[in-house]
C-alpha cells in the first residue's frame, strides 16, 4: 500500500502524541502530516488545505474532538464532510466509543498507539471504506462493521445489541 501521495492531520493537545503519530505515519512513507493542538487549529487548517485523513484526540480544549468531528460532519461550511476520520483516546469506554460514533467517527484506536493499530486503521479507511448515511440527525460513515448484502433475514433493529453486553471492552474487538 503505497501511502506517499496521502495528506494526513493529526489533532492532539498533547505534542509528544502528535510527535508519536507523525512519526509512525512518516516510517509508513506519508510526507504531508499537519498538526493541531485543537480541534479550533484543526479547523482552520481543515479550511486552508485538502486533508485526506484526519487522526484526533477525544479530549482537547477548547474544542474537543467530538465537537470538531460534529462540526465537520455537519456544518455547511465544512470543506470536507466524507473525510475519514480516526478517534484517538486514551479514554476508551463504551460511552466514548458510543459518542464517536454518534458524532460520526470511522474509525477508534485506543492510547497507546502502535504502528500495527495506526497502520490496521488506515488500511480499513482506504480499502474498506464505509458508505455514508443520513438517519433522522446522524450523517455519517454506516455505523455497521460489515453489511451482509446476501442477508434474507429479519434485521435486527430492536434486538439484543452484542456492544452492550457486561465485562471488558476492547475497542479493537468492536470498531
Amino acid at each position: 500500500m503505497d501511502l506517499k501521495s496521502l495528506s494526513v492531520l493529526v489533532v492532539d493537545d498533547n505534542s509528544n502524541m502528535r510527535t508519536i503519530l507523525g512519526t509512525i505515519l512518516k516510517s509508513f512513507g506519508i510526507r504531508d502530516i499537519h498538526q493541531a493542538d485543537d480541534g479550533l487549529q484543526a479547523l482552520r487548517i481543515i479550511n486552508e488545505r485538502e486533508v485526506d485523513i484526519i487522526f484526533t484526540d477525544l479530549m482537547m480544549q477548547p474544542v474537543d474532538g467530538l465537537a470538531f468531528i460534529r462540526w465537520i460532519r455537519t456544518s455547511t461550511a465544512s470543506p470536507c464532510v466524507y473525510v475519514p476520520i480516526i478517534m484517538i483516546t486514551g479514554h476508551a469506554t463504551k460511552r466514548s466509543l458510543d459518542d464517536a460514533r454518534m458524532a460520526g467517527v470511522t474509525e477508534f484506536l485506543a492510547k497507546p498507539v502502535t504502528s500495527r493499530g495506526v497502520l490496521h486503521r488506515l488500511n480499513e479507511v482506504i480499502n474498506n471504506p464505509r458508505v455514508f448515511v443520513r438517519v433522522g440527525e446522524y450523517f455519517g460513515p454506516c455505523r455497521r462493521r460489515r453489511i451482509d448484502h446476501e442477508f434474507l433475514g429479519e434485521e435486527r433493529r430492536g434486538a439484543a445489541n452484542p456492544d452492550d453486553a457486561e465485562g471488558q471492552f476492547d475497542p479493537d474487538d468492536v470498531y
